[in-house]
């Protein structure tokens, strides 16, 4: 596996989870129940796929799951961080069929529809152009491959942003696409019969200090776009933890929300070019879930 070629923004991205991988497995709280979650959407399609690809492995938590429910298929891990793999790649079994590879989303090392299943958990928050990332994806899916993904919403962490909002106006937060902006990428995209929901999950945390070093070790601290070049001073760190006391709960825990979209999609059968469909995403709104 050889390092990649990556722009400025990814490689940004892959170096703030290269730097994440050893402590990636212990603070992945969100990451494991959002792929259980995503797991179990499985279990509504009838195919029985032979090549899977875990995109946005991390560690293979994920993949090492997707090898219990699919025993004798080939699954194939993606990520942009070789420390993440290498851990993923010791943690295999001697007869797995597990297989990992360093790779963009974006431009994938695999031949024209050539695989059955995409499996991809909280990575396309990650993905800068979204819309030629399902581009790649339906280039990679057979006909009537499936797509099965989890994503961050908006409201994700909206604590935090509205703390570090009251501190200064540059950028602490990632943006996220909203749900209905992803159901219509995969429309552009050519894919047909999407569904696409939402769920928010809390984590709630003792100090705000907890929080950050959760973001921090596993890789999700990493801001996009225009930021402040100078460091951080401590004394906006403790107006940002002063501004968080409002969202402490009655047990004195700080809530951290995130809007966690869960999709699916499937390539068509026939030739998608040939073929206009009017058919909008559907939308399943569902409840706060703590």
């Amino acid at each position: 596996m050889n390092p990649l070629l990556l722009n400025k923004e990814k490689q940004k991205i892959a170096d703030g989870f290269n730097r994440a991988a050893d402590t990636y497995d212990e603070h992945a709280i969100l990451q494991k129940e959002v792929h259980r979650r995503l797991l179990e959407n499985l279990t509504f399609i009838k195919m029985k796929p032979q090549i899977i690809l875990d995109v946005g492995c991390s560690t293979g938590y994920g993949t090492r799951m997707l090898q219990k429910q699919y025993r004798g298929v080939d699954i194939i891990g993606v990520d942009l961080a070789m420390n993440m793999l290498k851990i993923a790649h010791d943690k295999k079994g001697w007869f797995s069929r597990q297989h990992y590879i360093c790779a963009d989303a974006q431009a994938l090392p695999f031949q024209d529809a050539s695989v059955d299943l995409i499996f991809s958990n909280l990575t396309l928050q990650w993905c800068p152009d979204l819309l030629m990332t399902f581009y790649e994806f339906f280039r990679v899916l057979k006909p009537g491959g499936a797509l099965f993904f989890s994503s961050l919403g908006p409201d994700t962490l909206k604590e935090l942003r509205a703390s570090w909002q009251s501190v200064d106006q540059y950028a602490h937060v990632n943006t996220f696409k909203d749900m209905h902006d992803i159901g219509d990428l995969l429309i552009n995209a050519r894919f047909v019969d999407p569904i696409i929901d939402r769920q928010d999950l809390t984590l709630t945390y003792k100090d705000i200090k907890t929080l950050l070093k959760d973001l921090k070790y596993t890789g999700a601290h990493t801001v996009l776009g225009k930021q402040q070049k100078s460091l951080m001073a401590k004394q906006k760190l403790q107006r940002m933890y002063q501004a968080y006391e409002q969202f402490r709960n009655p047990q004195g825990l700080y809530p951290a929300t995130y809007e966690v979209i869960y999709g699916h999609a499937i390539k068509p059968c026939f030739n998608p070019i040939k073929f206009k469909t009017s058919r909008d995403p559907i939308y399943i709104p569902v409840g706060a879930i703590t």
